[in-house]
């Protein structure tokens, strides 16, 4: 009996132990944190920001139908209620080009307006439409790609008239997808077991593994090319600019990390933000190489699931529960003078 009691006694130890280890943490804190807390009317799930040719005038969406608009670029938010035959939509995707946007949900809707969100109009989507749509990206006069939950590509180029379809199979259902700038995708599996790329010319998605025993988590593109991979355990990882089909060593910003990275975005071709839940932001000045950690955000109730950065000095961070964070430069360079 007695030594099951001191097995027990050292399991404990090493579990408690592993606790700690856990919760440190040895990245460096950043010198100065430039993200202002934004309080929003509602405590639905927030999902996507986009703003017009106005960089004042942008709208918020979200679950239960949240639909949010600033007049100030960003810092008060009003709550918009459309006429639906249904409130428990979610809103998954806005975008505009210009005074022309498009909302995009589940179950499958498209919303539209021309005169920069004073009215919306729904367009009708087929009922035979695979998956509900996700992503949505305007691309000019009445002219949107929508992708969906399961890969397949609609473009309308006649404000939702007529569709044509980008690709000719769906992938399967995925976790989240993303478009670059020149029209290419990049889709992770629902599981995470293996990611999907595809760009215009293509007939199919093209799968692939992952480089990796860890579930890929999110993918997405950078400006000059590059593909950028987050995994579990708190593991990044991005391709060679020289050679594009093949990855670099992976990365883990925070090591013995208990949360997981969510999402990933560049303020400048240099800089770049990772989110992840329980608060997490993490900041790398050199493209990825060296990493720290805004600990001055660290107690926000939220997980944060997106990262959006309009122009350098204009971003935000999209969280749970009503949470937004807005990219403020004014504190930063505030702080960064008191820190000299």
């Amino acid at each position: 009996m007695l030594p099951i009691v001191k097995n027990c006694q050292r399991i404990l130890a090493l579990f408690v132990v592993i606790l700690m280890c856990v919760g440190c943490s040895n990245v460096a804190s950043t010198t100065f944190n430039p993200w202002e807390v934004i309080s929003i009317p509602t405590q639905a799930k927030l999902l996507d920001i986009a703003f017009t040719d106005n960089p004042q005038h942008g709208f918020l969406v979200g679950s239960n139908a949240t639909l949010l608009e600033t007049k100030d670029g960003g810092t008060t938010w009003q709550p918009l209620e459309l006429e639906l035959d249904d409130q428990r939509y979610r809103f998954n995707t806005v975008s505009f080009a210009g005074k022309e946007g498009w909302i995009a949900g589940e179950p499958a809707l498209l919303l539209h307006t021309t005169d920069e969100g004073r009215s919306w109009s729904r367009i009708q989507l087929s009922e035979n439409l695979p998956g509900n749509p996700v992503s949505t990206v305007a691309l000019g006069k009445n002219t949107v790609e929508i992708a969906t939950d399961v890969g397949a590509i609609y473009k309308t180029t006649d404000g939702g008239k007529n569709w044509k379809a980008q690709v000719e199979q769906a992938v399967g259902v995925v976790r989240n997808i993303e478009r670059s700038p020149d029209g290419k995708y990049v889709a992770v599996s629902a599981k995470g077991n293996f990611y999907s790329t595809w760009e215009p010319g293509l007939n199919a998605w093209e799968p692939h593994k992952r480089n990796s025993s860890r579930r890929v988590e999110n993918m997405g593109f950078a400006e000059n090319g590059q593909v950028w991979m987050l995994a579990r355990g708190g593991q990044v990882q991005f391709t060679d600019p020289a050679h594009p089909e093949e990855w670099q060593k992976a990365q883990n910003p925070e090591l013995s990390t208990s949360w997981g990275l969510l999402d990933l975005a560049y303020r400048t071709p240099d800089e770049v933000w990772v989110s992840g839940g329980s608060g997490n932001l993490l900041r790398s000045p050199d493209g990825g190489k060296t990493w720290e950690k805004d600990r001055d955000v660290e107690e926000v109730p939220a997980n944060f699931y997106k990262i959006v950065f309009l122009s350098p000095d204009k971003g935000f961070v999209i969280g749970d529960r009503g949470v937004l964070l807005k990219y403020n430069p004014s504190i930063a360079a505030a702080t960064k003078s008191e820190a000299a």
